[in-house]
């Protein structure tokens, strides 16, 4: 009876480690000299392979599989992968992006965690990077990775991506710059990063504004430190924010539309340093009659948004009517940012115009 009451408790107490949260996810042999860093993959690229029955590549691998193609990552860290979702980056949503945000934040807050790494589709990696950064509270490293060649490809470039980001996270230089975009060994910081390549390793970049750094040979080579982080809490729900794109001769019906449909805030792709047509300012006008905010940015990669005309459309005249310019934000990111915004429940409009000032 004794003996067997003494297997009961050596059963019970190791069925206990195996649902412990030390060891679930552990993909690496402990090591207590090593930093731990959790990976949380999302799906994309890095995680297919090719399916001859669809014809092209389809989500094949786990977390797990992820790691134990990445050699010698037990050398730099403690691994342990968290499987949250497994999707393509266009099918992303800020409400998924919002539970990941949640998810991210609440392993951050563990003690023995040094950071996070999130592999993602490259698709919209810049915008759930950006979601990231603009609502996480913890200023640990977190580091998108992801890849453009899938695990069936002649020279996948996933792995290396994923040692790098490992490396990344145990550099001291990470601690400084909050969420990134690491690919193909260039660090981009979220606010700035735009994926310029749609089938090239080199697909990431962050325009005049530059690489946060570069990593080789296992050294992470700081570039920039120049950091502008607007931090806002975390919402409960997004408010219905459209992105409309104008072109030559628009009538800015569609604006018009938007507004009568009850929409809670409009983000505008305007042309040049942040400016429309008259038709299309006179239908921001109506916007901004009906209480819709407004906020312009700009079809043009470099270069920012600034008030220089005063005309019917102008920057300047917009501002003065009071519409909001992006800065420096992609419309993707600026829409985002506004969702976000109009979410908070003490959003006025000077707080509006201080979150959208570089």
């Amino acid at each position: 009876m004794k003996n067997g009451f003494k297997l009961m408790l050596i059963l019970s107490f190791s069925f206990l480690l195996i649902l412990s949260p030390a060891n679930a996810g552990r993909t690496t042999e402990y090591n207590p000299s090593l930093p731990k860093v959790v990976i949380l993959t999302t799906g994309g690229t890095v995680s297919m392979k090719y399916n001859p029955a669809s014809g092209g590549a389809v989500s094949a691998v786990s977390g797990k599989d992820l790691i134990a193609a990445v050699p010698g990552l037990d050398k730099i860290a403690n691994i342990e992968t968290v499987d949250f979702c497994n999707i393509y980056s266009s099918q992303m949503t800020p409400d998924i992006w919002r539970n990941l945000s949640a998810k991210v934040q609440e392993i951050l807050e563990r003690s023995d965690v040094q950071g996070v790494i999130v592999t993602h589709g490259t698709d919209t990696m810049a915008e759930g990077a950006f979601f990231l950064e603009t609502t996480l509270q913890s200023e640990k490293p977190v580091v998108f990775v992801g890849a453009m060649r899938t695990g069936s490809d002649l020279s996948p470039d996933g792995p290396a991506n994923i040692y790098n980001a490992v490396l990344q996270v145990c550099s001291p230089q990470a601690k400084v710059w909050g969420v990134t975009v690491t690919m193909n060994q260039f660090i981009n910081r979220a606010r700035h990063v735009r994926k310029d390549e749609t089938t090239n390793v080199q697909t990431f970049n962050s325009g005049e504004h530059g690489y946060l750094g570069y990593i080789v040979e296992g050294q992470v080579i700081p570039f920039n430190n120049v950091l502008i982080k607007k931090k806002l809490p975390l919402p409960d729900y997004f408010p219905d924010v459209p992105l409309i794109t104008t072109y030559a001769g628009d009538d800015g019906k569609f604006i018009r539309y938007a507004v009568d449909r009850g929409v809670k805030g409009l983000l505008i792709e305007g042309v040049g340093a942040g400016n429309v047509n008259k038709n299309v300012f006179r239908a921001i006008k109506y916007a901004l009659s009906k209480k819709v905010p407004v906020v312009v940015a700009s079809r043009v990669r470099h270069g920012g948004l600034y008030p220089l005309y005063g005309d019917e459309g102008g920057g300047s005249s917009l501002i003065n009517m009071g519409a909001y310019l992006a800065g420096d934000l992609s419309p993707c990111k600026a829409r985002l940012l506004l969702m976000i915004a109009l979410a908070q429940l003490d959003m006025t409009s000077e707080k509006l115009k201080i979150i959208f000032t570089p």
